[in-house]
């Protein structure tokens, strides 16, 4: 109840916009892909083989990053309506 004005704010954007901003969180979708590689594992034989598993999913998950956003184009226009001042459409 102390957060609805923030909540409420969040719900007045389009869902596109919404969807966007929940799900690229790039600090915690890394941090989420590097729990699910190493929580099966009960132990690491060296500090080297952590690294390297870490790494590993590190490419994995950075192919990622490149990938074009889904609906870009409606989502940059709409963001544009809304932050006019503050968002270029490039």
């Amino acid at each position: 109840r102390g957060n609805w004005e923030r909540l409420a704010e969040f719900f007045q954007y389009t869902k596109e916009i919404r969807r966007l901003i929940y799900t690229t969180n790039t600090v915690e979708g890394y941090h989420r892909q590097i729990r699910k590689v190493t929580k099966n594992k009960g132990v690491f034989p060296s500090d080297t083989a952590l690294e390297k598993l870490v790494y590993l999913a590190y490419r994995n998950v950075s192919e990622k990053w490149t990938m074009p956003l889904a609906n870009w184009a409606l989502i940059s226009q709409q963001l544009a309506i809304k932050f006019g001042d503050r968002f270029e459409i490039m």
